[in-house]
């Protein structure tokens, strides 16, 4: 019987316009109304996940920056795992020599040290989840991050971290395949790090102790849920975790086939609002969606 759904956003839950869709919202409520607890997991930072939910007239639970922080509806924060501080710089200093742009994400949101490089890896997650929008539209959601407020932009690095701020996560991008597997070699053999992604070029590296599962978790365990009795559905790699841990495994249509071949269940894309159509299917008759 499933009690909690814990779903990702990008790729996931949010359709191709970036924005929760009617049928996606009917389901939630429609679930939340059957007793079922619904949570959002994102790599997105709180200030970034909360307005889509927010827009879309929901109040939810929000795991954020890939299981780095918990916040309940009212955006109190309930847990939190950020990385060392020797370990961030020890990461930052391994990314800059090899010359892979990266963003610090913090409690207080989101910092680049190079404007036009964070633009551009942007629209490279926006793309991977939705490869047919428009490029101008993409490029504009992009811009909106700065002119909004949610990405700072600072000279140098070594500014937030010597502040008293939490470095939660780095967002490392690179077009070259071939820089990308030698961060993540750097990074593996640090140890004490996550490495994850959520699109072919990118990188994300949280603490070890900052996964999406490892917050989910934390979370049922707090609801007295038996993780048998979660339903977690993504579409990429920083979704794993949380898929290995419960009962109810579910990849989107959109989902890389590996991710897909891991999971119990595959539903429809994002687009075609898969998350209602594997809400409504599993809670109602525990069937293959």
């Amino acid at each position: 019987m499933i009690k909690l759904i814990a779903s990702d956003m990008d790729g996931t839950l949010l359709n191709g316009s970036h924005e929760v869709g009617q049928e996606t919202i009917s389901a939630i409520k429609e679930a939340k109304e059957a007793g079922i607890e619904v949570i959002i997991a994102t790599g997105r930072s709180y200030k970034e996940a909360v307005l889509p939910i927010k827009n879309a007239g929901l109040s939810l639970p929000l795991i954020v920056v890939n299981g780095a922080e918990i916040r309940d509806t009212e955006g109190k924060q309930l847990y939190q795992k950020g990385l060392n501080p020797e370990k961030a710089e020890e990461a930052a200093d391994a990314l800059e020599k090899l010359d892979v742009y990266f963003e610090i994400y913090t409690e207080n949101g989101t910092y680049t040290n190079h404007k036009e490089h964070g633009i551009q890896l942007l629209i490279d997650i926006f793309l991977t989840s939705n490869p047919d929008t428009p490029l101008p539209h993409v490029q504009e959601e992009a811009a909106n991050r700065y002119d909004d407020g949610h990405v700072h932009v600072v000279g140098d690095y070594h500014e937030v971290f010597n502040s008293s701020e939490t470095v939660y996560k780095f967002l490392a991008f690179s077009s070259k395949p071939e820089k990308l597997e030698q961060a993540k070699e750097a990074l593996h053999q640090m140890g004490g790090l996550a490495i994850s992604s959520s699109g072919k070029e990118n990188l994300e590296i949280t603490s070890v102790e900052a996964q999406k599962g490892i917050a989910l978790d934390w979370y049922v365990k707090q609801r007295g849920i038996d993780p048998e009795d979660v339903m977690a559905i993504g579409d990429n790699y920083n979704d794993v975790s949380m898929m290995k841990l419960a009962g109810w495994s579910v990849a989107m249509g959109n989902a890389p086939k590996d991710i897909q071949e891991l999971c119990r269940f595959v539903t429809f894309t994002n687009r075609e609002e898969g998350v209602a159509k594997a809400i409504r299917k599993l809670t109602e008759t525990e069937a293959k969606v």
